[in-house]
Order: C-alpha cells, then sequence, then structure tokens
C-alpha cells in the first residue's frame, strides 16, 4: 500500500484516540517526569564519582551518600511515574479497541444481505477480532514507548551538548542510521503484515466451514480433503507469517550493532580527547565522561525501541486498514428521508410489475405483480430456484426491488422505515437460528417483554411444551450456540413457538414444517390455522399437502409467475402445479 494510504490509516486511528485527549497530557506529563528524572541521575551518579576521586584519601562520605540518597529517591519516582503511565497508555489503548470492534461491530449490523452472503463470515469475524486486537497492540507499544523515546532523545542531546559539543556531534551523526534501516525495512514488511491478516481470514472462514458442518464432512468422508485445503491454506499463512517476522526481525540486531558503534566511536572521541589535551585542562571530569557514556546509551536506546516497534506499527495499520475497509462497506439501503413508522397494519399486500435479479446478467424475478387482502393465505411454490425465497426477501426489503414496487396498505415498502415493516412480519425458515441462551430466552427472542405464561402459552400452541418439559430444566435449559443438543425438528418447534409469541398482522413461513415428522405437522398445521386466521400470510413450501388450505396458490416458474387460484382449481386446469402436485401424490 502506498504510504498516503498508511498516512490516511493513520489519521483515521488518531481519530479514536482523540476521544481520550483528556488522558494524553496525564500521559506526557508522566513521560516527562520520568525521562527528566531518568537523565537527571546521570549527573548525580558523575557527582558522587568525582566526589569519591577528589578526596584522595580523605572521602566526603556524608556528600556522597546524600548524591546516592537522592539518586534511589528518584528511581522510586522514575518507577512510580512509568508505571501510571503505562497504566493511563493502557486504558486509552484499551478502550480504542473497545470502541473499534463496537464500530466494527454495528457495521456488520447494518450490512447488506448481498455482502453477507458473498464473503466468507471467517473472514469478517477476524477482522472484528484478530486485527482490532493487533491494532490495540501496536498502538500499545507506540504510546509507552514513542512518547519516552522521542523525549528522551531530545533529554540526553541537550545534556551532551551542554558537557561536550563535539562528542554529541559523533552522535548526532551516527545514530539516524537506524531510524533509516526502520524505515527501509518498514515499508517492505507492511504488504507481508497485510497478506498474513489476509491468510488468518481464509483459514479462520475455512475452519469455520468445516466445524459448522462437521456432521456432512464426516457423512461424505471429505475429512481428508479438507485437511488438504486446511493443510494449503495453513500453508501460505505460515509462509507470510515467517517473511514478516523474519524482515521484521532484523531491524533489531541491525540498530543495535549501530547503538554498539554509537557507544564505542564516543569511548575513542572521549580517550582521544583526554590523551591530547594538556596539563589539567580537560575538557570533563571523569564523572562526567561517564555521564557521557550513560547519556549516549540513553540516546541510541530509544532509536532501537523505536525502530523495534516500527514493523509492529506496520502490522498494526495493515490490521487497521482491514478493519477500516469493513466500515467503509456500503451499508444495507438506509430508510428514506421522512421514512413513516408502519402501524395499525391491516396486512394489505401488493406487488406491482416487480423485477429483481442478484447480478445484471441473469434476471431473476421479472414483472411479478400481486394482490393479497388483509386475512389471505398465500401460498407460493415451485420448483428450486424459482424464485420463491427471493420474493420473500423482496417482501421484508432484505434487497430493494430494481424495478417495480411492493406496498404495504397503500404505502410503497420504500418509504416506510425497515424496522417497523419487518416487526410487522413473522418469520419461520426452514433454516432455524437459536442463540446461546436459555429455552425461554428463545422463545422471547423477538419479545423480551413476555411473562412466563406468555412463553409457556406460545411452547402450547406450537406443541413444543412437551418436549421442553423434558428437558433437564425445562424452560431454562441452556442450550449452546445454534440449539446445540436439540434435534432439527425441536429447534424449528421453538423457532415457530417464537413467532406464536409475537403474533404479527403478517406471516411469512418458509418451509416451516420441513423437519417435522407427519403428525407433529398436522398438529402444527391445526396451530397455524389459528395463528393465521385474520393475518396476511406468505407460505413457500415444497410439500404440496402444506397449501391445500390456501386461499390463493401462486406458482412460480423461472422468476415469472404461470399459474394463480385455489387448489382444486389449479388441478382442474391440469397445469405445472397439477403436474407438482400429481409427482409428490401419484399413489
Amino acid at each position: 500500500m502506498k504510504s498516503s494510504s498508511r498516512m490516511k490509516i493513520l489519521l483515521r486511528s488518531l481519530s479514536y484516540i482523540g476521544r481520550y485527549k483528556y488522558l494524553l497530557p496525564v500521559s506526557f506529563l508522566l513521560a516527562l517526569i520520568s525521562v527528566a528524572f531518568t537523565l537527571y541521575i546521570p549527573i548525580i551518579i558523575g557527582d558522587a564519582i568525582d566526589l569519591m576521586l577528589a578526596g584522595a584519601g580523605n572521602i566526603n562520605l556524608d556528600a556522597i551518600l546524600k548524591k546516592l540518597s537522592l539518586a534511589l529517591v528518584l528511581v522510586l519516582v522514575t518507577a512510580l511515574a512509568q508505571w501510571l503511565m503505562s497504566t493511563i497508555n493502557n486504558r486509552i489503548a484499551y478502550h480504542v479497541l473497545r470502541d473499534m470492534r463496537n464500530d466494527a461491530f454495528a457495521k456488520v449490523d447494518s450490512l447488506p444481505l448481498s455482502y453477507i452472503d458473498t464473503h466468507p463470515h471467517g473472514s469478517v469475524v477476524n477482522r472484528v477480532i484478530n486485527d482490532t486486537d493487533r491494532f490495540a497492540e501496536g498502538l500499545l507499544l507506540g504510546f509507552t514507548q514513542v512518547f519516552v523515546g522521542v523525549l528522551t532523545i531530545v533529554g540526553t542531546l541537550g545534556f551532551l551538548l551542554w558537557i561536550n559539543w563535539k562528542i554529541a556531534l559523533v552522535v548526532v551523526l551516527l545514530t539516524p542510521m537506524s531510524i533509516f534501516i526502520a524505515r527501509f525495512i518498514g515499508k517492505r514488511t507492511y504488504n507481508m503484515f497485510k497478506r498474513r491478516s489476509e491468510c488468518e481470514g481464509e483459514t479462520t472462514a475455512l475452519i469455520n466451514e468445516i466445524i459448522s458442518n462437521q456432521k456432512t464432512v464426516n457423512a461424505l468422508g471429505y475429512g481428508k480433503r479438507a485437511a488438504c485445503r486446511f493443510g494449503e491454506v495453513n500453508e501460505r499463512l505460515e509462509k507470510s507469517t515467517l517473511d514478516a517476522i523474519f524482515f521484521s526481525s532484523i531491524t533489531n540486531p541491525t540498530t543495535r550493532f549501530i547503538n554498539n558503534v554509537v557507544y564505542g566511536a564516543v569511548a575513542l572521541v572521549g580517550a582521544i580527547t583526554a590523551v591530547l589535551t594538556k596539563g589539567s585542562s580537560l575538557p570533563f571530569t571523569i564523572g562526567q565522561f561517564a555521564c557521557i557514556l550513560s547519556y549516549s546509551t540513553q540516546y541510541t536506546k530509544p532509536f532501537n525501541e523505536i525502530s523495534g516497534i516500527f514493523a509492529e506499527f506496520q502490522d498494526a495499520l495493515a490490521s487497521a486498514g482491514r478493519v477500516f475497509e469493513i466500515l467503509d462497506e456500503d451499508e444495507e439501503f438506509g430508510d428514506c428521508e421522512g421514512a413513516v413508522v408502519l402501524s395499525d397494519t391491516k396486512g394489505d399486500v401488493s406487488l406491482d410489475s416487480v423485477c429483481f435479479s442478484y447480478t445484471p446478467d441473469k434476471p431473476l424475478i421479472e414483472n411479478i405483480s400481486l394482490e393479497a387482502k388483509p386475512g389471505q393465505r398465500i401460498a407460493i411454490v415451485g420448483p428450486t430456484g424459482c424464485g420463491k425465497t427471493t420474493l420473500i426477501n423482496l417482501l421484508m426489503r432484505f434487497y430493494d426491488v430494481l424495478g417495480g414496487g411492493i406496498s404495504v396498505d397503500g404505502k410503497d415498502i420504500r418509504t416506510l422505515t425497515k424496522r417497523s415493516l419487518r416487526t410487522n412480519y413473522g418469520m419461520v425458515l426452514q433454516d432455524t437460528w437459536l442463540c446461546a441462551g436459555t429455552v425461554k430466552e428463545n422463545i422471547a427472542f423477538g419479545s423480551p417483554e413476555a411473562t412466563d405464561e406468555q412463553i409457556i402459552a406460545a411452547a402450547k400452541a406450537a406443541h413444543a411444551h412437551s418436549f421442553i418439559k423434558r428437558l433437564k430444566d425445562g424452560y431454562n435449559t441452556y442450550i449452546g450456540e445454534g440449539g446445540e443438543g436439540l434435534s432439527q425438528g425441536e429447534k424449528q418447534l421453538l423457532c415457530i413457538a417464537r413467532v406464536m409469541l409475537a403474533l404479527p398482522p403478517m406471516l411469512i413461513l418458509d418451509e416451516a414444517t420441513s423437519s417435522i415428522d407427519t403428525r407433529t405437522e398436522m398438529r402444527i398445521q391445526q396451530a397455524f390455522s389459528e395463528m393465521m386466521r385474520g393475518r396476511t400470510s406468505f407460505i413457500v413450501a415444497h410439500r404440496l399437502s402444506t397449501v391445500r388450505e390456501a386461499d390463493l396458490i401462486i406458482v412460480m416458474k423461472d422468476g415469472h409467475i404461470i399459474e394463480t387460484g385455489k387448489h382444486g382449481e389449479l388441478l382442474e386446469a391440469g397445469g405445472f402445479y397439477a403436474e407438482l402436485y400429481n409427482s409428490q401424490f401419484a399413489n
């Protein structure tokens, strides 16, 4: 990535830090105190050395002890200041981590389904968790070491110029070499760390895919091929990680070598100056020379530390860039200006010449028109891929129509708030979704204010009460993510109970009884009949036995409505619906 892009990422990262600007001056003050005392200690030690040498057999022990006692106090104060500074820097870094992670999660919640459907879920998870973590670690290193490092460089340079400007010049001319080396390596490691993050995302996505479908993997004997796929991705992750770590690890030993060269040069220049100076006109005392050697080490140490975190900072920027990529994605189409809340819904749903396709070159739904009167049961049938579920997605406005329009109670759904539109629909899908929590919490997922009595009544209506009572803790039984420990049919019964509890004015049942045995299905159909009474209902089904009582059956094929009517009428017509029905009930 170009340096301008990295600068944009850095500036954007600083905007997160700016939320805690009231802590920055405190951290800076503590860093100033820590550096000032750290730099003053060598002067005190140098004075103590000069007192020892000046005594000539009559050492002023009291004066030396006072100097050493002062040095000890300054060491303790410095340690306290460094501890407080680290605590504050930790607070800033992990507050920024929390904010960035919250923003990323909120963004995921507002992303359009098209993004979720076309991007590996593991990669998205990796950005929200690992990439934000790496950014916070790099940020913490930057705060802790850059603040102190810059102040130390400025302070030691000042003291060196005060003691002996010639030696200070030697130090100033040699130390920038470490910065040039760090910058040279850092430019090359940025893209390496970016590739590593991308490979980590691939690895997470693959692991998530295999674990979530483990039964299918085992049933089809896919384990070895899955291991080969994982081995290939893991190998690329290993290579990208080793490349990034290898090049970033060159920085530290190289800068340490330069620091040792600086120390040796200072010692050599100081010794030569002392030898060439005649008489008692030495430009510095032995104690001051000890200070010079100490300052040369302290001056070069920040260069070593800053260059050491330079590669880490490149990793942090690469991770932040991946997080910002997801933050910059287009959000799900929002509510239009002046959008109204759908209330007192009657359930009059109208589709007028609706057109839609997921990709421009593959038309799916073309010029569909439909009128669903309040309280009607509309069944949508047809072969796989004909657009049944897509039609449901359009009704819920998970996707926007590309042509025509959909209205509820005479209001175009694009003029309604998405929240009010969707809360007026109750959905039971073929693919069940349960969260980690108790059975009671899962039933009340869309109605958190519901009482225990209402939850139990909804479970009884969904014929889920009997199996719930057989669970270890009944309605308080904890179930894992995705309904772990329950059969597919039991999961679907809980999803049906969830809708039974909410009872919105419009219903969508997309293969709602596909995982339930025939006997239970008959009881559920009776419950559905009660639930659908007076409510506009859209029923998507492959099992045509579930749609015989519908007020209107819509037969779809290749994105078009080819037949409409009641069950008996369509059978008498002898068209496509009759073929589908007879293929299921030929005997």
